[in-house]
């Protein structure tokens, strides 16, 4: 990062004038457990604490499960001054996401920025939807569900800024790793189980194997809150995971 976007002038002043920038090890908050005790022996021996009940380390926390892809070692996280998570963009991922769409990592990284500030919540799985902005693409993983328990993805579609309504399109492609996925198009206050049930309050859904491309359709009278559930699939008794490519767009009505 700090020799790549970080070192753009343009992204470095946009950050002093907006944010307060800090660094925190993931380490330090317990994500990675092999270090967890060596962390604990250190802060006895030095006499010092970590306090991760404080809001910014609760924030922090919560972007590490958050979005349509979890688990990445590093993330660029954005807070605000009421630990409110505004935006991640995950470091790993930025490369991939900035060719996605066309542009210089730079450039890619202060939309991100200004995105976040624009209360859009980029990198949250989060997608707003209007008709300055019709279309949002999101790259993310399922899991195959462990017997008993459910391992959701959720991705959030906001379309309230269209208020006559319109159609809501989702063109899905599954990754060629093993695992077929389920994709569940639910209204956004219902709750997906957590049980090996099919989600009962669904509008629609489809299934896919690896490869495979689905598309869901629907059309909504008023613009309203979306939630796209999507889990995995797997006839063998070993754990994987596998990716998908869902293109969202919106239609407004007249």
């Amino acid at each position: 990062m700090r020799a790549g976007v970080l070192s753009k002038d343009e992204v470095i002043e946009f950050l002093n004038e907006n944010f307060v920038n800090t660094w925190v090890p993931n380490c330090e908050l317990g994500r990675i457990q092999s270090l967890r005790e060596p962390i604990a022996k250190r802060r006895e021996r030095e006499g010092k604490s970590f306090d991760t009940s404080h809001p910014l380390a609760q924030a922090i926390i919560k972007g590490w499960e958050t979005g349509s892809k979890k688990g990445s070692p590093v993330d660029c996280l954005v807070i605000s001054s009421t630990f409110e998570l505004m935006g991640r963009q995950m470091v790993n991922n930025l490369r991939e996401d900035s060719e996605r769409e066309g542009l210089p990592k730079h450039v890619h990284y202060l939309a991100f920025l200004k995105e976040a500030l624009g209360g859009k919540q980029p990198g949250l799985g989060n997608i707003v939807l209007s008709r300055e902005q019709p279309l949002q693409t999101v790259l993310g993983t399922f899991r195959i569900p462990t017997v008993g328990h459910q391992d959701w993805t959720v991705v959030m579609i906001d379309t309230t800024a269209l208020g006559n309504g319109g159609t809501l399109t989702i063109d899905v492609e599954i990754g060629r790793e093993d695992g077929e996925a389920a994709f569940f198009l639910l209204e956004g206050d219902k709750e997906l189980p957590t049980e090996e049930t099919l989600p009962k309050d669904k509008i629609t859904w489809v299934w896919g194997e690896p490869g495979d491309t689905r598309q869901i359709k629907h059309r909504f009278n008023k613009g309203q809150l979306f939630k796209l559930g999507v889990i995995g699939a797997w006839v063998r008794d070993e754990p994987c995971i596998n990716a998908f490519h869902a293109k969202i767009s919106v239609e407004a009505a007249d």
